[in-house]
């Protein structure tokens, strides 16, 4: 089984330096394979908790390469929720890789360990038909300090569902588990590994060198 690790990181962070400086990022440093991934950057401001700044992925198996270029770049430009991340954020950004593994299908809504297990629901929306579905990584639950029920409460909002979510709706919903691995790594981290790995720190066009 491939593992999230270091250099997936390093290469989402590459690929981001070089989209700014409008140039190919350098070949990663992991082993190709077929896997489900997602890519979440995090802003960290005045030293406090990280903020989202940006999540996307996939729940199907992509290649690790071009899966992790596409994703470091979507979710960190192209997240509905939030406007692109500009050159100039980077020095306080943290970049996480979460690779999924072990899906299984849960027996009910509640058959799942928060902090353990990501989710996925599906369910058709009473009020016109509309399949929905979402998904949350493993430690968004924990992270939220949720209980089961408020986190499949919260899912049914994310999927884009307004009515009213009684027992009898959560009961119909499909509920698929899964597991990950990830590894987080902050920008001046990235930058310290790059020195290390290759001799010189990267530069950001029309951003401050990383020198804090």
């Amino acid at each position: 089984m491939v593992a999230a690790n270091r250099e997936m990181v390093v290469f989402c962070f590459d690929t981001l330096v070089s989209h700014y400086n409008s140039e190919d990022a350098p070949p990663p440093a992991f082993d190709e394979g077929q896997h489900p991934l997602f890519v979440t950057w995090k802003k960290v401001v005045n030293g406090g908790e990280p903020r989202l700044r940006g999540c996307i992925g996939t729940l199907e198996a992509r290649w690790l390469i071009n899966g992790f270029r596409d994703y470091a770049l979507n979710s960190a430009l192209r997240d509905r929720r939030f406007p692109p991340i500009q050159a100039k954020e980077l020095p306080s950004l943290e970049c996480t890789v979460s690779i999924l593994t072990d899906y299984e299908t849960a027996n009910h809504y509640l058959d799942w360990e928060v902090g353990k297990h990501g989710l996925i629901i599906e369910f058709t929306d009473p009020d016109n038909n509309t399949k929905r579905n979402a998904t949350y990584l493993p430690e968004v639950a924990a992270h939220e300090g949720w209980t089961k029920t408020e986190a499949i409460d919260s899912l049914m909002r994310k999927s884009g569902y307004n009515g009213t979510i009684a027992e009898s709706l959560r009961k119909r919903v499909r509920l698929t588990r899964y597991q990950s691995t990830l590894f987080t790594m902050n920008y001046s981290e990235y930058v310290a590994y790059v020195k290390a790995t290759r001799g010189a720190a990267p530069s950001i066009d029309g951003a401050k060198p990383g020198n804090h």
